[in-house]
């Protein structure tokens, strides 16, 4: 069964974000697989690889550049340059704190690497605070010299947030909705009170005080609303059904309306398909893909409603199979679902394809290729993500061809006053590149006219030509090793 087109009707603009999972620990880049890619299951060995060449993970579906490391540079340039090619404008963060207790620290240093990266592709930025940390933390004891207790929570979520503001919320990058920080809660699920959350917020500064959001229903005053997320709750443990899901979105959105909230954030899902049963756990349940149509019902709803902002669910929780990052099961699909309905309601001018999509990948693995080892092709291959972010896609397609055929090339040639203009990047050998002329293709005869040592600029060439004189052929060469 195909969804019919939707009509295009442009309404006023909301950013689209992503729900980002910044915990993943592979061994390869790390020295040990973590917690997400085996769910704790010690049956479950990403080591081990199946007849596919593909390893064993935690999860119905796989990525397409296999179990990764969300501190790998790759990836989160990867990530990134995808959503920006998506046309998706940031990514909400599920973060637990800056503690250095269980994982959290960890996480939360991978989450301060994707928001590097985040700025580097001028996306925004956002975090969904998981405030299960706190009775987490209470239960666990002293651990790295941070007690939490009953008593000392709220002083502790305090300065939690104050880190937040040093930390994201002064960053022109950060998502603001009517000039505040936008900051959503899972939950919550320790702090239930609203004047709990007053508190907590009260050591912020006057201009971060938070648009906030929490999970399924507004904690009023101090949430200006709520998000939703797929009920699987209402699923009792087995299939959710495509009536049970539309009774709870329609009232959601009927809830906001009644209750007259400042805003709510409208949430977009594929699936839900976990694996905690199998890794030795319970399952929440299952909402079918549906050949793609749960995930297109879902975001046209979002970004056809009075929704102030459109939250994509997930980027990458493996775990229970929300994920829209490329896979081999799903391609680029969902991907290109999101171009598609940004272009039907959002911008009509947004001209990117999933043909674009390719482009990161390709990125991705000259990066696994060569690694840091040679300066000049990581200067190339940085000058590439320039070319993505800017959409400059020609020029990168060039320099990607060249690199993965080992060969160099020129782009952005330009001819003025006779004067012949153009860069010379690919794949250069660190022994020197020589400009080479020849007047006739048929010859051997070609005369060398410059000779340049590489290093990680940008080369530039230009020449002066004449339209007296016949044709005149250039060639770019690499110097033996």
């Amino acid at each position: 069964m195909a969804l019919v087109a939707p009509v295009r009707v442009f309404g006023d603009p909301k950013p689209v974000m992503v729900h980002y999972m910044p915990w993943f620990v592979s061994k390869p880049y790390s020295g040990s697989w973590g917690y997400h890619w085996t769910l704790g299951d010690s049956a479950i060995n990403p080591s081990v690889t199946n007849v596919n060449g593909q390893a064993e993970i935690a999860s119905w579906y796989y990525p397409l550049i296999g179990p990764y490391d969300s501190a790998d540079p790759a990836v989160l340039e990867y990530h990134v340059l995808l959503m920006k090619l998506a046309g998706i404008d940031g990514v909400i963060v599920d973060w637990y704190g800056p503690d250095n207790y269980y994982d959290y620290g960890v996480n939360n240093q991978r989450t301060l690497d994707i928001f590097n990266y985040v700025q580097k592709a001028g996306l925004k930025f956002s975090l969904c605070y998981e405030d299960a940390t706190i009775s987490a933390e209470i239960a666990g004891g002293t651990m790295n010299g941070i007690t939490v207790t009953s008593n000392n929570a709220v002083v502790h979520a305090q300065q939690e947030m104050l880190y937040v503001q040093a930390n994201f919320f002064n960053s022109p990058n950060f998502l603001r909705l009517s000039n505040a920080p936008v900051f959503l809660n899972f939950g919550p699920q320790f702090f239930t009170q609203s004047s709990q959350w007053t508190t907590i917020f009260s050591g912020l500064s006057t201009t971060n005080q938070p648009a906030f959001f929490t999970e399924d229903n507004r904690l009023s005053p101090a949430a200006a609303g709520a998000f939703d997320w797929p009920p699987m709750w209402m699923s009792g443990g087995g299939t959710l059904t495509s009536n049970q899901l539309q009774s709870y979105l329609i009232n959601f959105e009927q809830t906001a309306k009644n209750q007259s909230w400042p805003n709510f954030v409208s949430s977009a899902f594929p699936r839900f398909h976990d694996y905690y049963a199998q890794a030795g756990g319970t399952s929440y349940g299952y909402l079918d893909d549906n050949n793609g149509i749960t995930f297109q019902q879902t975001l046209t709803r979002a970004l056809t409603n009075s929704s102030a902002i459109v939250q994509l669910v997930t980027w990458n929780d493996f775990g229970e199979g929300t994920i829209i990052e490329p896979t081999v099961q799903y391609g680029y699909r969902d991907l290109g679902v999101v171009q598609n309905f940004r272009r039907q309601y959002l911008d009509a001018d947004f001209s990117y394809t999933t043909n674009d999509l390719t482009l990161p990948l390709r990125l991705y693995n000259l990066r696994k290729k060569y690694g840091s080892a040679s300066p000049v092709l990581s200067a190339e291959m940085d000058r590439i993500f320039g070319n993505i972010v800017s959409n400059n896609l020609s020029v990168a397609r060039v320099q990607l061809t060249a690199l993965e055929n080992q060969v160099p090339a020129p782009y952005n040639l330009t001819v003025t006053d006779n004067q012949l203009q153009f860069f010379i990047g690919g794949y250069l050998s660190g022994s020197g590149i020589q400009i080479q002329t020849s007047t006739d293709l048929t010859s051997s005869a070609w005369q060398t006219i410059d000779a340049i040592t590489v290093n990680t600029n940008q080369i530039q060439f230009s020449a002066p030509i004449s339209q007296q004189v016949s044709a005149t052929f250039f060639r770019i060469q690499n110097n033996s090793p």
